[in-house]
């Protein structure tokens, strides 16, 4: 590996993705073969959940092109392409006066976002509920209508029980 300058400034968690891989980390499954810390492994696993895994050299520099128009800070193209914002929401933190710089520019701004930088990766969505209705008791386990639940946690059906005289059920054989 060539070092071109040491320190020249911040890296793109693409470009430290990159690094990463460029000594092995993809590469070794049980993590033991390649010459990298246990630190950077947790980095790598971070990185390759994030934007940064779906980027590319020209993605990076077509958005670096694309965005000198817009004058924005190194700091603030750094944590785009880091963050990749796909929403005014999600930029308007990310640029310093962000309204009062840009206006109506800044949905401009998330477009080309959106349009140069490649999507994350997507998350896993909770499966939905079933319609089922079923009542809960007190501990939140679902129980059938026609069922109640012993004080063992037993489900009996409730024409197997009757009212003792202080009007709770009981288990009658």
């Amino acid at each position: 590996m060539k070092i071109k300058e040491a320190n020249a400034g911040a890296l793109t968690n693409f470009e430290v993705l990159d690094f990463l891989r460029s000594r092995g980390a993809s590469k070794d499954p049980t993590r033991v073969i390649v010459p990298i810390a246990p630190s950077e492994f947790k980095v790598y696993d971070y990185l390759v959940e994030s934007a940064a895994c779906n980027q590319t050299k020209e993605h990076v520099k077509e958005f670096l092109e694309r965005c000198k128009s817009y004058k924005l800070a190194k700091a603030e193209v750094l944590n785009i392409i880091n963050l990749r914002p796909s929403a005014l929401v999600e930029i308007d933190p990310i640029i310093e006066e962000s309204e009062k710089r840009f206006g109506e520019q800044l949905e401009e701004l998330v477009n080309l976002v959106v349009e140069v930088l490649p999507e994350p990766p997507t998350q896993k969505l909770p499966e939905p509920e079933s319609n089922e209705v079923k009542e809960d008791t007190v501990d939140g386990k679902n129980m059938d209508e026609d069922k109640m639940e012993t004080e063992t946690g037993e489900q009996i059906d409730k024409d197997q029980t009757e009212p003792n005289e202080d009007g709770e059920q009981i288990v009658v054989s």
